[in-house]
């Protein structure tokens, strides 16, 4: 029989490409989500929906009790560092409340195996703008705290119950499925790649800077853009490492180099051949100058290898993803 994994936030932008990776992988996969910011109709291969909160514990429970899922992704979170700063209880409740009460759960129905959506928000402001496993962590806003203290939980509960975990410390994630099946669709998404098509294709007045005068080359922030695509394969590049008896870890996922924000808007440009309006303006409340990964770790252990890792190709499917949302 076919393994049932449950996957937690599986309508969402990130999670719905690693279920339909995880569906074409073989595996009979059920997702838990809420639909706060999910879709339905981004499950492509009939996956079954749960619709519920991860509060709801009746009903987690329940999930638990039919389907005796060994395996479990959870990526139901909220992620918008600025939002984080303004609204931190929202952030707890919604990630590190919730991620226990999952936890709870995996423990009480003998789950195995845990593949946690982190972040690199857990390393705050690393040294050089670099940030390896071994960083010093220490987050600068609500929402890395919060999921760095998911981290500890799961890393303190895997210890005493015998499971076995994956932490994926994300970097910027972009662009959407090659074939524009899937894409970022959450309503007012801060992502600076969206953003920007949307604003070349006149859905939005301006595309904002925020702080031109960072210690960077050109005065803007650097992020380490990673594809989602390549990021759904490294989930199954570890989940495939726990199956095969891998010790739990924390592992970065990113390309190791970073373009800042003139470079992307710049991109965006380029690719869509509209010289649409950017605005400078001030910077915003817990973001970093400059954030890349060092992720040897991930590919030394799974053998995960990025497939699409060039900053055009990410914009070049993001735009050809909002075209098709813009044209309905």
């Amino acid at each position: 029989m076919t393994e049932k994994v449950l996957v937690t936030g599986g309508c969402g932008y990130i999670g719905s490409h690693v279920v339909r990776h995880l569906s074409e992988a073989g595996y009979n996969v059920v997702v838990y989500d809420n639909l706060s910011t999910g879709f339905r109709d981004a499950l492509l291969n009939g996956e079954e929906l749960i619709e519920a909160d991860l509060a709801d514990h009746e009903t987690l429970a329940e999930a638990f009790r039919q389907h005796r899922f060994k395996t479990v992704l959870h990526f139901a979170a909220s992620i918008i560092a600025p939002e984080s700063v303004s609204l931190p209880l929202k952030y707890y409740c919604n990630n590190t409340r919730n991620t226990l009460g999952l936890l709870e759960a995996c423990v009480r129905f003998g789950v195995s195996r845990v593949i946690f959506s982190s972040t690199a928000a857990v390393y705050g402001i690393p040294e050089g703008g670099t940030a390896s496993e071994e960083s010093t962590l220490s987050p600068i806003n609500p929402y890395g705290t919060s999921k760095l203290m998911s981290e500890w939980m799961l890393r303190d509960a895997a210890s005493a119950h015998g499971m076995k975990y994956g932490a994926l410390r994300y970097f910027n994630v972009a662009g959407a499925d090659p074939q524009a099946r899937t894409g970022q669709r959450t309503p007012e998404a801060t992502h600076l790649i969206k953003i920007a098509c949307q604003t070349a294709l006149g859905q939005r007045a301006e595309a904002s800077i925020y702080g031109t005068d960072y210690p960077t080359e050109d005065g803007t922030g650097i992020r380490d853009y990673i594809h989602v695509e390549d990021l759904a394969s490294a989930h199954l590049a570890a989940l495939d490492y726990l199956n095969k008896g891998g010790d739990s870890t924390a592992m970065n996922v990113g390309y190791g180099r970073g373009s800042s924000v003139r470079e992307v808007l710049a991109m965006v440009k380029q690719v869509s051949g509209i010289d649409f309006k950017v605005v400078e303006s001030d910077r915003r409340p817990g973001d970093p100058a400059c954030l890349i990964a060092k992720a040897e770790r991930i590919g030394r252990l799974t053998g995960w290898k990025p497939r699409y890792n060039s900053l055009k190709t990410i914009v070049e499917d993001a735009w050809r993803w909002e075209t098709k949302l813009a044209n309905g």
